[in-house]
């Protein structure tokens, strides 16, 4: 439990404290309304998640990997096609693909832990179709050079911005670059809500309605009239009105975590052999999901912070192919292997304070100086 740590992972019972009384008003009046499903609080959600993305649409759905399946599925992906992403993302992204009846082909990343274009070039086909760059961490992929690169070959882009919401590339938003832009609003990402949740965003009208008949049933809801066989994955009320509050305050999270982003760096530069995840050029404003340092000697640092009462996490251990039960070829990706016995996620969110991150640092400091 979060309790047991002076320096928890997240803290969600302190978010909920800190903005209680706009969200049990936004609650109680959705309760209250009787709207439960697909009414008002919805589309005024994705209307102000459109417009905070820079995109005409926003269409919001059960989650994250809702996102991802409903636009591969829009876009007409399925069997006998080719889908690039990355090897290092949460599993849900492959499973997207495989579930729209296509074939993941994993390519590598680089040193911000986003797709290599120079592997995404490589490893596109005839049978390519689409490619699902994973905005990693709260950082965007050179979309400059993806973009080029899908409009030589006439491939679309699925933004994969579950960790990316309010990050931005020469000055547009993560979510506004591709075909379709994919949202997680998992309870513990910088706009989380209160149960699992996601949203597509998009330009594309066409797209854009197909996605909102595909999570509910392929139903038109004006007219009753069936035109697919969808899916149950809508974004509930509730849920849509919690996240709508929190919306107002996302960039001033944000600006929070770049803040602690630029004390974690002051404090941990040149310590050991830690790699932060801060990199050269203007060209991106990072949001800082995560905040993830990479060391050789990951499980002993992971180790000594457990003992001193902070709390880490290791998003991906091992290699999602390494996970048989998946199915999946290997890829021979040895940087991502080795990323995942590096890396090592520190506390980062919008209730962290300074004093937490001095620390953490102080404790960081203090196992590369004994060592």
């Amino acid at each position: 439990m979060a309790t047991s740590y002076r320096v928890p992972f997240v803290d969600p019972r302190k978010h909920y404290q800190r903005i209680k009384s706009e969200v049990d008003s936004a609650i109680s009046d959705t309760l209250a309304a009787g709207d439960l499903v697909l009414r008002r609080q919805l589309a005024d959600f994705e209307r102000r998640l459109a417009e905070y993305v820079g995109t005409k649409y926003a269409v919001g759905v059960a989650s994250g990997y809702h996102a991802l399946h409903l636009s591969l599925l829009a876009l007409g992906v399925g069997p006998g096609h080719e889908v690039i992403t990355v090897g290092h993302t949460f599993v849900a992204t492959v499973s997207a693909i495989i579930h729209a009846g296509a074939s993941p082909v994993l390519v590598s990343v680089g040193e911000d832990y986003n797709m290599d274009v120079e592997a995404l070039a490589e490893a596109i086909s005839e049978r390519t179709r689409a490619i699902i760059p994973v905005h990693l961490n709260g950082r965007l992929c050179a979309m400059d050079r993806l973009q080029a690169l899908a409009r030589q070959h006439g491939i679309a882009i699925i933004e994969d911005a579950a960790q990316a919401l309010g990050a931005s590339f020469h000055d547009r938003m993560a979510g506004s670059f591709g075909s379709a832009g994919c949202f997680s609003f998992y309870p513990f990402k910088a706009l989380g809500g209160i149960g699992d949740g996601g949203a597509v965003t998009t330009d594309d009208p066409v797209l854009a309605r197909t996605v909102t008949l595909l999570r509910f049933n392929g139903e038109d809801r004006e007219t009753a009239e069936l035109h697919a066989h969808g899916y149950t994955a809508s974004l509930d009320n509730v849920n849509a009105a919690t996240l709508d509050v929190k919306l107002r305050h996302l960039p001033r999270w944000i600006e929070h975590r770049r803040a602690l982003a630029k004390r974690y760096r002051a404090a941990l530069s040149g310590v050991g052999d830690l790699r932060l995840p801060h990199f050269d050029g203007t060209t991106h404003v990072d949001s800082f999901q995560n905040y993830v340092i990479r060391t050789s000697r990951r499980e002993a640092l992971r180790e000594h912070l457990f003992d001193e009462g902070i709390e880490t996490l290791v998003h991906w251990p091992k290699p999602m192919w390494e996970h048989k039960a998946l199915g999946l070829d290997d890829p021979r990706l040895p940087e991502t292997e080795r990323i995942c016995r590096e890396v090592l996620s520190l506390p980062m969110n919008a209730e962290l304070t300074p004093e937490q991150v001095d620390i953490v640092t102080s404790s960081i400091q203090e196992f590369f100086a004994q060592s």
